[in-house]
């Protein structure tokens, strides 16, 4: 008798207890079917706040000046000074220019050009280019200045005459000198050489006795000896 009751009881409990885990199932699985939509259509319906964090603000800085290409090389570089040319000619000292009187003595016959002046010798009015030294025979005659002995000659009115040029156009003329001076043409003088002496040579002025004749002339034209010789 016992055991039909026990075994009763325990066909119910079996049951009691599937039935208790049939509901627990059930709810479990209720909640978990719609709790799990709630849930999802809450975090959809939430509103989305998203945080932006500020980023700092950074100076403007100035801004920077671009120069092109062809803004570099519209300035031209400087021109390279040219080398100095060395002047390699040789340099030849200057002579200075010094005059001297070719001779001393007293003037008997003066420079005239301008007007007629009367010549005893010859018993007539003549220009003379020239003036005319007296002194005593042999006595030296010098180079009035530096340059080269363009003629010497025997003049059949002047006597032995020497020509001497100078520089700048001048020339200077030496006659009545004796004969065979000690200068030939083509010789250079120096201002003071002894380039002849005092002679008679001159047949139209011999009454005059022994003198010198010096006259000068620049570019063929007569000058004053006294200004050529003081000037």
């Amino acid at each position: 008798m016992e055991n039909k009751h026990t075994g009763a009881l325990s066909g119910v409990g079996f049951y009691a207890t599937l039935a208790i885990c049939l509901l627990a199932v059930g709810v479990g699985g209720y909640f978990l079917l719609f709790g799990g939509q709630e849930t999802a259509q809450e975090e959809e319906e939430a509103p989305q706040t998203a945080v932006t964090a500020q980023a700092p603000e950074i100076p403007a800085e100035d801004p920077v000046e671009t120069v092109s290409p062809a803004e570099l090389t519209e300035e031209e570089p400087p021109e390279a000074e040219p080398a100095p040319v060395l002047d390699d000619t040789p340099v030849v000292a200057a002579i200075p220019q010094v005059v001297v009187a070719p001779l001393e003595g007293e003037v008997v016959a003066a420079f005239s050009v301008d007007q007629l002046a009367y010549n005893e010798t010859l018993g007539d009015w003549r220009t003379h280019d020239g003036v005319d030294i007296a002194a005593a025979e042999g006595t030296s005659v010098l180079a009035a200045s530096g340059g080269t002995v363009l003629s010497v000659s025997d003049d059949l009115l002047m006597g032995t005459t020497v020509v001497v040029e100078h520089a700048d156009g001048y020339q200077t003329t030496y006659a009545n000198l004796q004969e065979m001076p000690p200068v030939a043409q083509g010789d250079t003088v120096t201002a003071g050489q002894v380039i002849g002496a005092v002679g008679t040579t001159a047949p139209a002025e011999s009454a005059q006795g022994p003198h010198l004749h010096f006259s000068v002339s620049k570019d063929g034209d007569a000058v004053d000896p006294d200004t050529y010789l003081n000037g």
